[in-house]
């Protein structure tokens, strides 16, 4: 089990995560290997065995719950979404179960995937924050949520995305994010204006009371990751992962 490298795997009370990097999968150049993305020019029968074997090393047996990311900050509960498929996807940055044999799966190629566990509660959820879901409150949303799901005590695992030193941004829009999130704002390694979406995310979960734990690495800066900034179209997607196990797993 968990044969692929990965960025993170852990385990803490009844639940399991990970984050992924590119490799373990069958994407052909410019993807390769591990391409988890749901939509691009990447081979679909590539991308669906990519899936397969994630799950198979992950979570053999579970289902699998994900979204349509779209820069918001709308929270779903698995338990609502039917199917599965490619029509089953809601549009939403962040999703939650109580229920066990599901995995939830975020995907990312710059910004910031968050995995939420409750280690005294059986509760998990998994966010997709970019600077849209940063100044929308995405990852505080899924928080809510899973507290009123019966979470008390939340823990957080901040994965891959592009750093503060990377990802340059018109002073303009630095300034919008900022007045909003103050600690996302930042310089890059040149000296022009840029965003740090991880230290947002970050004082975004400590301010509603969530222990934080930062694994990520810069994406641009890691060729073993995928970055949309760094490959544009090229470029496909890491994924964060979270589950609860079942009865005897």
């Amino acid at each position: 089990m968990y044969s692929f490298r990965t960025t993170l795997v852990t385990s803490l009370g009844h639940a399991d995560l990970a984050f992924t990097d590119r490799y373990g999968g069958v994407s052909a150049s410019p993807y390769d290997e591990l391409n988890l993305s749901v939509s691009g020019p990447d081979d679909e029968s590539a991308k669906a065995e990519n899936h397969r074997r994630l799950l198979a090393d992950f979570a053999p047996g579970d289902v699998l719950r994900d979204l349509y990311q779209v820069h918001g900050a709308d929270v779903v509960e698995a338990e609502s979404v039917e199917g599965g498929g490619p029509y089953a996807r809601p549009h939403a940055d962040g999703i939650v179960t109580t229920q066990a044999g599901v995995v939830l799966m975020v995907r990312a190629a710059d910004c910031v995937p968050v995995l939420l566990v409750a280690p005294d509660e059986e509760v998990v959820g998994a966010v997709h924050s970019g600077r849209e879901g940063l100044v929308a409150g995405a990852a505080p949303a899924a928080v809510t949520r899973m507290r009123d799901l019966g979470a008390d005590r939340v823990e957080a695992w901040v994965g891959p995305h592009v750093c503060g030193r990377c990802y340059e941004v018109p002073e303009d829009m630095r300034a919008h994010v900022a007045a909003v999130v103050p600690s996302s704002s930042s310089q890059t390694s040149w000296g022009t204006p840029s965003l740090d979406l991880g230290a947002g995310v970050r004082a975004q979960l400590e301010e509603v009371g969530v222990t934080v734990h930062d694994v990520g690495r810069c994406t641009l800066e890691s060729e073993d990751l995928y970055s949309h900034r760094r490959d544009g179209e090229r470029a496909g997607r890491l994924a964060g992962v979270v589950r609860l196990r079942g009865e005897g797993r």
